[in-house]
């Protein structure tokens, strides 16, 4: 295996092992959530500052793996994130809602520096591998799907107060992503880009290519986070058992991830806005079957859908961005796409919540529905543009 490979090998069980801490996270937070505050609105407070503290921790972790490097940054952020599930397990034993609030902030810093594992696999890889590293780097979400729901459950009753044991297996993968760092070797960044030449991000980010590449990434994380959040509340509000909830987020992430092992050879293959656009329509089609009904194999068909949906409209989006800027312009443009997606999947977690207190589910899908509507309109206006760029050409 050539140094290239290993390097995003790495990077991915890394992405794995965060996104099944996540996974377990998600899968558990609204809930304890519920059961720490007698106000059910602000079951999904607690995700919702933990997205705030990922949009948050972007621009500082981005100057951070600037200055430092991306190894000692990326153990850092993982520091950060065993202090927040340690935190969090002692919140839920003292019953603590500000705590755990504050433990999922900190759990929200460490995920601002694992966004940045699939740039520095980008970053490694030559202009041919460098989808296809984003995608298989992506691609670690598999095994956090099948890992992920399952540890939940079978962590639930470690300890004496229920779920305090899903917060004690998300330390245990922090402890395992720090020896995996440690055989990272990630090319140093070069004089260029710590010079930090190149146009002003303010000239860049006019571009329509930065746009649409913001947009497609919010409107995809957004309507993800806005869905997936409020999915294991809408299903205990139908008397599902807890274990059909997280068998539904274990296929949704199933969903999020196996297509990035060819996601990137769909991109090459039919073009980057073809994918986004796909992404777009399955999710169109989650939300209506979403809409159509509140039985088990609606939740698993749509949530199935929502999560290949993101799938393409990220893998798309990430892609799409790396045509906006030069090597040394690439640590200021991924710190504001990033600060500017989890921006909107914070505001849209929180949201998440409220809506389905005071809107039912229905309100909560229809609410995707503008978000995908949006998206639509800016990739097909960029490919309105291309076409007209290519005619001026002529």
């Amino acid at each position: 295996m050539n140094q290239e490979k290993k390097v995003v090998l790495l990077l991915a069980l890394c992405q794995a092992l965060a996104m099944t801490g996540s996974i377990v996270l998600f899968t558990i937070a609204a809930l304890i959530g519920a059961t720490l505050t007698p106000d059910k609105s602000l079951a999904t407070l607690p995700l919702a500052i933990l997205q705030l503290a990922t949009m948050l921790t972007t621009i500082p972790a981005a100057l951070i793996l600037k200055r430092w490097g991306r190894k000692l940054g990326f153990m850092i952020g993982v520091f950060v994130g065993l202090s927040g599930a340690s935190l969090g397990i002692y919140a839920v034993l003292a019953n603590s809602f500000l705590l755990f609030n504050v433990a999922t902030l900190l759990y929200g810093v460490f995920n601002g520096f694992v966004g940045y594992y699939r740039f520095a696999a980008a970053d490694s890889a030559s202009e041919a591998f460098r989808s296809r590293a984003i995608s298989f780097v992506i691609s670690g979400g598999i095994l956090a799907a099948l890992v992920g729901p399952q540890l939940a459950i079978w962590a639930k009753d470690w300890l004496p107060t229920t779920f305090a044991g899903g917060l004690v297996a998300i330390a245990l993968l922090q402890i395992i992503t720090l020896l995996l760092l440690n055989l990272v070797d990630l090319p140093p960044l070069t004089q260029q880009t710590h010079s930090d030449q190149g146009r002003g991000l303010g000239t860049i980010m006019q571009q329509p290519v930065f746009i649409v590449a913001v947009l497609g990434s919010m409107m995809g994380y957004g309507v993800m986070a806005l869905l997936m959040t409020a999915t294991p509340l809408a299903m205990t509000a139908v008397h599902h058992p807890f274990h059909t909830a997280a068998s539904v987020i274990q296929w949704h992430v199933l969903g999020m991830f196996t297509p990035s092992l060819f996601t990137g050879y769909l991109i090459a293959r039919f073009g980057v806005l073809t994918i986004i656009l796909v992404g777009i329509l399955l999710n169109g089609l989650c939300i209506a079957i979403n809409l159509a009904g509140t039985n088990a194999p609606h939740f698993f068909g749509a949530l199935l859908l929502l999560g290949i949906g993101w799938n393409f409209m990220f893998i798309g989006s990430t892609t799409l961005l790396t045509k906006a800027y030069l090597p040394a312009e690439r640590a200021k443009v991924q710190a504001a796409h990033d600060f500017l997606m989890l921006s909107f999947v914070a505001l849209s977690t929180f949201l998440s919540g409220r809506l389905l207190n005071d809107w039912g589910w229905s309100g909560v899908n229809y609410s995707g529905l503008v978000l995908i509507g949006i998206a639509l309109i800016a990739v097909l206006y960029l490919q309105q543009w291309r076409l007209l760029a290519v005619v001026r050409e002529r």
